[in-house]
C-alpha cells in the first residue's frame, strides 16, 4: 500500500503546428544538433565551446547540485533498510555499606540495536520517489543551463566577431576621410573651398575616431566575457581574439518540429514535470502522518563487572508504534501545504509550457524578418556605394560641392554598419532558435553522477519517457 496520489503527466492543449514557418513543406532543413556551434564552421567557437562545456562555473555549479541531490537520494533509499547503532558504556566507582566498608565497583556494557521501520502505508516509498525526481529535474536544470551557456558563448562571439567587422569598416571610412579633408585644405588655400567645408570634414573624421574608440571598447569587454563563460580570467584570450576575425558563416535556420516535440525535447520543461512528481509524492509522505508508524527494535546486549571475563546477556525484540493522531491538526496542516505546493508546481510547469511555445514563436517571427532585413540592407550598401562613388566623381568635376560629397561618405557608413548589424541579428536569431528548440542538448542516455569533468556533456540525461 501507498499512500498519496500518483504522478501523471499534465494534460496539455497545444497548436497541432506553430504559427510562424520558415520554409515551405516540401523544403527540407536541418534537424536541431546537439553541437550546433558547429555548424557556423569556426575552429575558434568550436574551441571556446568545447572549453565552456568543461570549464563554465554555471555547469560546474549545476553538476555539484546534482551531485548533492544524488546524495540526497542515497540517504532516504539507505532509510529504507535497517538501522544498526553500536554501543559501548563503561562506568567506575566505589561504594560503602552500613559497616563504613568501602569496595571499587565497574561495569561494562556493551549493546548492538537494530530498528527497522515497517514501511506499511509508504511514506518512505513516497520520500525516494520526491528525491528521484528531484534528482531528475536537477539533470534537466543542467541540460537547460548548458543549452543557455552554449547560446551566450555563441552570442558573444558572434558579437565579437560583428564589432571586429564594423571597426573594420569605420577604419576603412576613416581613410576616405582622412582623403576628404586633406583634399578640403588645399582647395581651402587655393581659395575653392570655404572654412565651412574644411570644419565638417574635421567633424567626420573625429567621429570616425571616436566611433572606432568605442567599438573596439565593446570587442575587448565582449573578449573578457568569453573568458569568464570558458572559466578563464577576463585577460587570458585577448590574444587569441584580437586578430580581428570575418563573421562566421550564417547556419541554416534548424526546423521547429511540432509543439508536441518541442514540450518532449525542452530540458526546462522536463524539470518542471520532474518537480511536480516530486511535489506530488510529498503529498503521500505528509498523509503517511495520518496512520500509525511501526517499527521493529531488536537489541543484543552484554553487560560484564570486568572488561574481560564472565559476563551477562541481554535479548529484546520489541515492535514498536508512533502515532501522531494527537497532532491531528499539524499533520492536517502539512497536507494543505504538500497539496498547495502541488498546486503551484503545476501552475509552474504550465507556465514552462507556455515559455517555450512564446520563445519558439518569437524566433521563428524574428529570424524571418531579420533575414528580410538583411536582404533590404544589402541592397541600400550596395546602393549607397555607387551614390558615393558617382558624388566622388562628380564633386572631382566641379558639378557638386564638397558638403553633398560628404553626405554620400556618411551614406555609405551607415549603410555598410547597418547591414553588418542585420547580418549578427540573422546569426543571433539563429541562435535564438537553437536555444528555443534546446539545440545543444546532447540524448546521451540517463544522468550518471560522477562520469566525465564536471560540465561535460556525457552526462546530460534523456527527455523523459511519457507516464501513462
Amino acid at each position: 500500500m501507498t499512500i498519496g496520489p500518483d504522478h501523471a503527466r499534465p494534460e496539455t492543449t497545444l497548436p497541432k503546428e506553430f504559427a510562424h514557418t520558415l520554409v515551405s513543406a516540401d523544403v527540407s532543413t536541418p534537424a536541431v544538433d546537439a553541437l550546433f556551434w558547429r555548424e557556423f564552421g569556426d575552429p575558434i567557437l568550436d574551441a571556446l565551446a568545447d572549453d565552456a562545456l568543461l570549464a563554465n562555473s554555471d555547469l560546474k555549479i549545476a553538476f555539484f547540485r546534482y551531485r548533492q541531490t544524488a546524495a540526497l537520494l542515497r540517504g532516504a533509499d539507505a532509510a529504507r533498510g535497517p538501522a544498526a547503532a553500536l554501543e559501548m558504556d563503561a562506568t567506575y566507582g566505589d561504594t560503602a555499606d552500613s559497616s563504613a566498608s568501602r569496595g571499587d565497583s565497574s561495569e561494562y556494557q556493551t549493546g548492538l540495536s537494530v530498528s527497522w521501520e515497517l514501511d506499511l502505508v509508504g511514506r518512505l516509498r513516497r520520500t525516494v520517489e520526491a528525491r528521484r525526481a528531484t534528482l531528475d529535474a536537477d539533470s534537466m536544470d543542467r541540460a537547460a543551463m548548458q543549452v543557455a551557456v552554449m547560446a551566450e558563448v555563441a552570442r558573444t562571439y558572434i558579437g565579437l566577431r560583428g564589432t571586429q567587422e564594423r571597426v573594420r569598416i569605420a577604419r576603412h571610412a576613416l581613410v576616405n576621410r582622412r582623403q576628404t579633408l586633406r583634399i578640403a585644405e588645399v582647395r581651402h588655400s587655393a581659395g575653392r573651398a570655404s572654412a565651412f567645408d574644411v570644419s565638417r570634414a574635421k567633424v567626420q573624421v573625429e567621429e570616425t575616431l571616436a566611433a572606432i574608440e568605442h567599438l573596439q571598447e565593446s570587442a575587448g569587454v565582449t573578449m573578457h566575457r568569453l573568458a569568464v563563460l570558458t572559466g578563464r580570467t577576463p585577460d587570458t584570450l585577448i590574444a587569441a581574439l584580437g586578430t580581428d576575425t570575418p563573421l562566421p558563416r550564417l547556419p541554416e535556420a534548424p526546423h521547429a518540429g511540432t509543439p508536441g516535440e518541442l514540450l518532449l525535447r525542452r530540458p526546462d520543461i522536463a524539470a518542471a514535470e520532474y518537480r511536480l512528481r516530486a511535489a506530488t509524492a510529498q503529498i503521500g509522505v505528509a498523509t503517511a502522518d495520518l496512520f500509525p508508524r511501526f517499527t521493529l527494535d531488536a537489541l543484543l546486549g552484554i553487560d560484564s563487572p570486568r572488561l574481560f571475563g564472565g559476563h551477562g546477556s541481554t535479548r529484546l525484540m520489541g515492535l514498536g508504534m508512533d502515532w501522531t493522531f494527537l497532532q491531528n491538526a499539524s499533520v492536517r496542516s502539512r497536507i494543505a501545504a504538500a497539496d498547495a505546493d502541488a498546486a503551484a508546481a503545476l501552475a509552474a510547469y504550465e507556465k514552462t509550457v507556455l515559455t517555450a511555445m512564446e520563445e519558439t514563436e518569437n524566433g521563428l517571427l524574428r529570424h524571418v524578418r531579420a533575414r528580410a532585413e538583411e536582404r533590404h540592407l544589402l541592397s541600400a550598401s550596395g546602393s549607397s556605394d555607387d551614390a558615393a562613388r558617382l558624388a566622388r566623381r562628380r564633386h572631382a568635376a566641379g558639378a557638386i560641392d564638397l558638403s553633398d560629397m560628404l553626405d554620400a561618405e556618411a551614406q555609405t557608413l551607415r549603410a555598410r554598419d547597418a547591414l553588418t548589424l542585420a547580418r549578427m541579428r540573422s546569426i543571433d536569431t539563429v541562435i535564438d532558435l537553437y536555444r528555443a528548440l534546446a539545440g545543444g542538448w546532447p540524448n546521451r542516455g540517463p544522468a550518471q553522477s560522477g562520469a566525465g569533468p564536471a560540465g561535460s556533456i556525457s552526462f546530460i540525461p534523456s527527455p523523459p519517457p511519457a507516464r501513462d
